[in-house]
Order: C-alpha cells, then sequence, then structure tokens
C-alpha cells in the first residue's frame, strides 16, 4: 500500500481535490487514515447486501473508486442471478478498480462503468450503496438522484449511504477536532491536515444527519435510519 504523501509539501497554487492518478495510488492509506470507522463501515455493507439482495436483481456501487465496497457487496450477496454494478467518473479509480475485481475470486458477474451517477439507467436494485460519494454531488442534484434511486429499487430493497455530517452550534466543533485528532494520530502533520481541508473546501459539501434522513423519507423509503458514526462521519440505511 503506497503511503499518502499528497499534501506533506507546500503548495503555493492549492488545486481542487480530484480523484486523480496520484490519488488512485495512495486511496487505500488516504481513507484509512483519514476517515475514521472506514474500516468497519466496509464489512457491514457486505452484511447488509447479504440480508437484503434479491435474487434476479442488479447492486450498485455508485462512486466505487477502487472497489472496497463493491467487493464487500460482491461476497455478501447468497441470492441467485445477481449482478454487483460499479459506476465512478473518475477513470484512474475505475482503471485500478477493475485490476483489483480481476484479482478477485469470487465469481458473483461485475460490470463497471465509467459515467455520471446523476444520469444512469438503473433498473431492478436491490441494494444502492453510496459511499462517501453522495457529499460530492451538486447539493440541488441530491434529492432527484435519491428520487431515480428509489424508483429502480424492487420493494424491500436496501440503500446504505455513507457520508460526512455537520452539525448544529458548538457540536460542529468538537467534531471537527476529533477528526483532526484521528488524522494526527494516524501520522498527518498539520499541514498535510490544513491543505487536505483547503483543498476539499469546495469539493466536499456536508450535510446534517436530518437533511439526509429527510431526503431519503420525501423519497419514498418507509424505513431511513442512522446506523453508524465514528465522529463526523456516518452511515444510513433505507428501506424501500
Amino acid at each position: 500500500m503506497s503511503r499518502d504523501r499528497i499534501y506533506a509539501q507546500d503548495h503555493q497554487a492549492l488545486d481542487a481535490f480530484a480523484f486523480d492518478e496520484a490519488v488512485a495510488r495512495v486511496f487505500p492509506d488516504m481513507i484509512k487514515r483519514s476517515v475514521p470507522g472506514y474500516t468497519t463501515i466496509i464489512p457491514m455493507i457486505g452484511v447488509i447486501s447479504e440480508h437484503y439482495a434479491q435474487d434476479n436483481s442488479q447492486l450498485y456501487d455508485l462512486g466505487c473508486s477502487l472497489g472496497a465496497s463493491l467487493l464487500a457487496m460482491r461476497h455478501g450477496v447468497k441470492a441467485n442471478n445477481c449482478k454487483v454494478v460499479g459506476i465512478d467518473n473518475a477513470a484512474a479509480m475505475l482503471e485500478q478498480c477493475q485490476t483489483y475485481v480481476d484479482e478477485d475470486a469470487n465469481t458473483v458477474p461485475v460490470e463497471l462503468h465509467h459515467g455520471d451517477i446523476t444520469n444512469f439507467p438503473y433498473e431492478k436494485a436491490s441494494v444502492v450503496t453510496l459511499n462517501f460519494t453522495l457529499q460530492f454531488i451538486d447539493p440541488d442534484k441530491r434529492q432527484a438522484l435519491i428520487q431515480t434511486l428509489f424508483d429502480a429499487m424492487l420493494p424491500g430493497g436496501a440503500l446504505i449511504l455513507s457520508e460526512k455530517i455537520c452539525f448544529e452550534g458548538g457540536e460542529q466543533s468538537l467534531q471537527e477536532q476529533l477528526h483532526w485528532d484521528f488524522k494526527r494520530a494516524n501520522g498527518y502533520s498539520e499541514l498535510e491536515i490544513s491543505q487536505k481541508r483547503s483543498a476539499l473546501e469546495n469539493v466536499l459539501l456536508p450535510e446534517t444527519a436530518q437533511d439526509h434522513i429527510d431526503r431519503l423519507k420525501n423519497a419514498g423509503f418507509s424505513q431511513a435510519s442512522q446506523w453508524y458514526q465514528c465522529f463526523n462521519f456516518c452511515s444510513f440505511i433505507a428501506i424501500k
């Protein structure tokens, strides 16, 4: 695993964060050291997929990046005649994802698509995962995307939504500080933390947990709840 050193040097002109080749090379290390709870969420996606996958259906991983949640879904599904579909708009991430899929011994069919998750022909979905993906979508497009996914989902299907969230009042400062402490404990310097935060400032746009719950319920999900939280990162599950 290559170590993330992207922001270890002072960048005089700091570009907006992008899922490019440099990020793809270090992404497993980056996300493990940056996202508290990630190593818990990934295997639980497999557990949830096993419970909710239905025969003759599709399982979608939207913003699949290098395929961690996609492979968890692939290994979790026990229903018959299922296919796991990964979609991402970053070619560098998908290229590496295909390598991991090819090396994986599981036989559940997988398709990878390079494209826009807000404009894809979803069908017969029993499980859909957005694992730290919606936060990078234009806020004005988020409700329409969730509605599209609900409409494409089979009754009894599940949507898994993991996100960085924000808070009201003083809790925002507390949770931010704890997150930065987590990154320091994982070896990131003050410069790295500061520059990464600046690079993400207008790219990753978090919302409150209630915003997510309301959006899921407005789309028509009969149940929508938060099943996991570690500092300012959490995961929700919604059932049609």
